[in-house]
């Protein structure tokens, strides 16, 4: 019998599906839903995940995930040669047209990195419920890639009269296999779609497989894969082709530097040219004359401070010792006992208090909710980490912000906060036994302000390097003593399109 082959266990009460129910017809007439506070619990977690008292039908799911081989391997030399592919390989006919009709084909992109390395059987079951040509290892095809040559090719022979190709264009949905990282890596990629006028944009469900998964948790994926993924990785890619698609704001971020800055950004991060940045904010010293820039997008989150710190030497740890990376739980037990080593929870008396709060070194300026203003905002002296959130979820599915009562959103000017409301929650956290206590929702986050746009100035001086991350990826960002490294951050004007899974 073929290894990968099911052996899924009948559960006593299953309700057998033997017909795959698809979604309307494309991602413009879908209804979309706005994604309420959850709380995070394991249950909601392993339901996420599609453990649920249904029994999925392998070949009827089978038949709905898979594409036409013709369109398959098309889309497949296209991404290989890098180039496009659109010549009629064979006759189209009426049957095709029906079934494809009924279909809501899957493309799954997977970060074999992630899960605990077990990213290579996962990919192998997945290749085995739908196609080879279907499942992109991250390593081998980029999202980028897929999209300028692989969706292309769909998109030139729809042009072209093929109305096969033109209804797995209109259907298609992206499920994303990995961590916050990289389902924020997929989705910016898919933001190049907005801008070129490439509609519909295909909606992305996730399969958790990162160590923290706030995205996927927001969205109802669940916190973690399940121990018994074998019989939960078909109800997942049910759920991807029939859940609700509701709408994420998409959040720009350009970084600007003197030149000569030797930096390791994360991939999501490209090097532009030129800068970007509002020029009605007086600076003290300005930006120098000869600049770089970066800049990206995120979904959840940007920080810097002592957790982007801790951040940024727990993932160079894990890539020098990858044997350590052996699944979320290991990931998190570790991150846990770095963060001790770090400094954020005892913090020597002799350090100077120079090096210490974030005040020192940060200069904050935002645009509150309904503002075209740039307004200074002072940054609290007991504060080392300052975090912009978008999600209701940070650090594996806790609530920083938390549930906030009218009568202090009233007294403070703040607004209930939402996934698609144009606006991040900044908040600080203080020394490591602050966070703890945030983190088990103990306490709230020290809240700083609600902003439409966000821009920071880091100064040098006695601080050689500032750490940040955003959506899970950190890097270290040296500074310079005479000029001062910019951040700014600003929505954009379309909305991610993400697949509920609850």
């Amino acid at each position: 019998m073929n290894p990968i082959e099911d052996r899924e266990k009948d559960v006593e009460g299953e309700e057998n599906l033997s017909v795959i129910a698809s979604p309307s017809s494309s991602t413009t007439g879908d209804t979309y839903i706005k994604t309420p506070l959850r709380s995070s619990t394991l249950v909601n977690s392993l339901r996420g995940c599609g453990l649920s008292n249904v029994r999925i039908d392998t070949e009827n799911l089978r038949q709905n995930l898979t594409m036409p081989q013709y369109l398959r391997c098309a889309m497949r030399d296209s991404i290989r040669l890098q180039d496009l592919i659109t010549e009629e390989t064979r006759t189209i006919d009426s049957v095709d047209n029906e079934i494809t009709a009924e279909r809501t084909p899957l493309v799954v992109f997977i970060n074999p990195r992630s899960g605990g390395r077990h990213g290579p059987v996962l990919k192998e079951r997945l290749q085995h419920l739908m196609s080879e040509e279907q499942v992109l290892d991250l390593v081998d095809v980029k999202p980028d890639e897929f999209i300028r040559y692989g969706l292309k090719c769909l998109e030139m022979l729809a042009d072209k009269g093929d109305t096969c190709a033109r209804e797995i264009r209109e259907r298609i949905r992206i499920v994303v296999a990995g961590g916050d990282g990289t389902v924020g890596w997929v989705l910016g990629c898919l933001t190049e779609l907005h801008k070129y006028g490439r509609e519909p944009v295909p909606p992305v469900a996730i399969i958790p497989l990162g160590t923290g998964n706030d995205l996927s948790r927001s969205f109802g994926w669940g916190g973690s894969f399940p121990f018994s993924w074998r019989q939960a990785i078909k109800r997942t890619l049910y759920k991807a082709t029939t859940g609700p698609i509701c709408r994420l704001d998409s959040w720009r971020i350009s970084i600007t530097m003197p030149e000569g800055t030797i930096v390791e950004p994360p991939h999501s991060l490209k090097q532009i040219e030129g800068c970007t940045f509002d020029e009605d904010i007086e600076d003290e010293e300005g930006l120098p004359e000869k600049i770089i820039s970066y800049d990206g997008v995120f979904y959840n989150y940007f920080s810097t401070g002592m957790d982007a710190q801790v951040a940024y030497g727990f993932h160079h740890l894990r890539n020098e010792k990858p044997y350590l990376a052996q699944g979320p739980i290991a990931n998190k037990i570790i991150y846990s006992g770095y963060s001790c080593t770090q400094g954020w929870f005892l913090t020597p008396c002799t350090s100077d208090p120079k090096l210490r709060g974030l005040k020192n070194i940060l200069r904050m300026h935002v645009k509150k909710v309904n503002s075209s203003e740039w307004e200074r905002i002072p940054v609290p002296t007991s504060v080392r980490a300052i975090v912009a959130l978008n999600l209701h979820s940070y650090g594996s599915g806790r609530n920083p912000w938390g549930n906030l009562k009218p009568e202090y959103l009233e007294k403070r000017g703040f607004v209930e906060a939402q996934v698609d409301d144009g606006l991040l929650e900044i908040f600080g956290l203080k020394q490591g036994w602050h966070a703890s206590f945030v983190m088990v929702e103990l306490i709230s986050a020290k809240h700083i302000a609600q902003a439409a746009a966000i821009r920071l100035e880091i100064r040098g001086g006695e601080w050689k390097d500032a750490y940040l991350q955003m959506d899970g990826e950190p890097w270290k960002q040296p500074l310079s003593r005479e000029h001062s490294t910019f951040v700014e951050i600003k929505r954009e004007p379309f909305q991610s399109f993400m697949v509920r899974g609850d």
